[in-house]
């Protein structure tokens, strides 16, 4: 395990022997139970820096904060094999690595496809899950919503420089994101690329974009409400974004019927998927994780 003033860099096999990468703050914070990060489908751990900090250092009971890089992204091992691109695999993927750390049970933040690999934990291990919050995420996609990302995937920007990749996006993303500061545009972009000898690189396997040209948008996606109904019992935080078009207002509100005691806050001004570390989301998520662990 490699250090960094903030995290150190933790590196494990996956159940097939790829080498996996995931970030840990607060290593020496055992008192309450830890956090696991899960980003969306093209993201990495760099998206959770600022939210771990506060989580790790600045919160009312510090904790341990691991984010993950699932295969293919971040410093996380590419895989030939484009069929493991899978939210399966990966919720595989993640329990190994929190064998490996020997975490057993924790707090999961879920952003988009984070949230969607909570369900499946949900099956696969549901002692492991003491609190969830899922981030734009629910047990319904609105195919506009995926219909957009995949639209945005397969015609991205090719930026030679850091300037020209923040432009463009904010040309692509700043009419649902009203709410970003420049601060925050500039933290977006500093996770999503890479600097390379080839230059400015999205920081993800260019294969994923592949895993979504079968999906068809025109029709209703499945649902994972059964999944979701399993999660009853765990304390639940849903964060949607005002202007999102994946997660949609009816979508929420079933979530509230089916799950009584769940918590949901909107982040006005932002889309899919909010930034968590802005406005009150991160004293708001640390409030909840606390109240979680208290019984409250």
């Amino acid at each position: 395990m490699s250090s960094n003033p903030d995290f150190s860099d933790f590196f494990y096999a996956a159940p097939d022997g790829l080498r996996l990468h995931a970030r840990v703050y607060g290593e020496a914070n055992s008192a309450h139970w830890p956090v696991v990060c899960l980003p969306g489908l093209t993201r990495n751990a760099r998206d959770f820096h600022e939210l771990a900090l506060h989580l790790s250092t600045r919160s009312a009971l510090a904790r341990k904060v691991v984010a993950f890089d699932y295969r293919g992204r971040g410093q996380s091992a590419y895989d030939p094999d484009v069929s493991h691109y899978n939210v399966g695999i990966e919720a595989g993927d993640v329990l190994a690595g929190l064998a490996a750390l020997g975490i057993e049970q924790a707090a999961f933040i879920g952003t988009s496809r984070g949230g969607l690999i909570i369900h499946v934990l949900g099956a696969m291990q549901p002692a492991a899950l003491k609190a969830i919050v899922l981030n734009d995420i629910g047990p319904v996609i609105e195919p506009a919503g995926l219909a957009h990302i995949q639209s945005y995937l397969e015609r991205a920007p090719k930026p030679k420089t850091l300037a020209e990749a923040m432009a463009a996006q904010r040309s692509v993303h700043g009419q649902d994101f009203p709410a970003l500061t420049e601060g925050d545009w500039t933290r977006m972009v500093g996770a999503l690329y890479r600097e390379t000898d080839q230059g400015l690189l999205p920081d993800f396997d260019p294969a994923l974009i592949d895993t979504l040209a079968g999906v068809d948008v025109t029709k209703p996606l499945p649902d994972l409400w059964s999944q979701f109904d399993a999660l009853v019992t765990v304390p639940l935080l849903a964060i949607r974004g005002g202007n999102s078009k994946l997660l949609s207002d009816a979508t929420l509100e079933e979530m509230k019927k089916r799950h009584p005691g769940m918590e949901a806050i909107t982040a006005d001004g932002q889309g899919h998927a909010p930034f968590l570390e802005t406005g009150i989301l991160p004293e708001e998520i640390a409030s909840f994780l606390d109240r979680a662990e208290n019984g409250h």
